[in-house]
């Protein structure tokens, strides 16, 4: 990406890719080609991302099963941070262990209380191949858990036990896209 572009200006908007679809759920190849096709996914990510009113996305939801995720993602004291993050590692996951909302593009309309830590790091690489290092408090901690997340063939869901689990099943399989 250019430096001082908007992200996602010249992006196209992606299909998503819903709960239920195999890429969802296998952990996604490293990328090893940087690149103008990697601009361009991160670029289409961003758009794709913020047409669909996220904070995050990561590349398996638009049916990339590469690891590479984006963010555009508040922390709790309503400091914006945006990036992006290619072959991210979550390094630390550390501090207070709390119950919070999730919810996820790839299952919409759902929400749940998920257990994440209060802090987190992700290092990796940009599109051009620089490394990065991205820790984040807070909201924006629970942002770079769940991208992970979805890197590693996991969605929030797969977090819950219990009542919890077995009330979003059930709202998963009454919504239009959870058949």
């Amino acid at each position: 990406m250019r430096s001082g572009s908007i992200p996602g200006a010249r992006g196209r908007v992606l299909p998503m890719t819903l709960l239920g679809d195999p890429v969802l759920h296998a952990p996604c190849e490293e990328v090893t080609e940087f690149g103008p096709e990697l601009e361009r996914l991160v670029e289409d990510m961003f758009a794709t991302m913020y047409a669909a009113r996220g904070v995050g996305l990561a590349a398996n939801q638009v049916g990339r099963a590469l690891r590479v995720f984006v963010y555009d993602c508040p922390d709790d004291e309503d400091e914006r941070h945006l990036g992006h993050v290619v072959n991210p590692r979550l390094v630390s996951a550390d501090g207070i262990l709390l119950r919070g909302p999730e919810g996820c593009l790839s299952l919409p309309g759902l929400e749940a209380g998920v257990e994440r830590y209060d802090e987190a790091v992700v290092e990796g690489y940009t599109v051009d191949g620089d490394r990065v290092r991205v820790p984040g408090t807070g909201f924006f901690a629970r942002c770079l858990q769940h991208e992970c997340d979805h890197l590693d063939g996991r969605v929030y869901v797969d977090h819950l036990s219990g009542w919890r689990r077995s009330r979003v099943r059930r709202k998963i399989a009454k919504a239009p896209w959870g058949g």
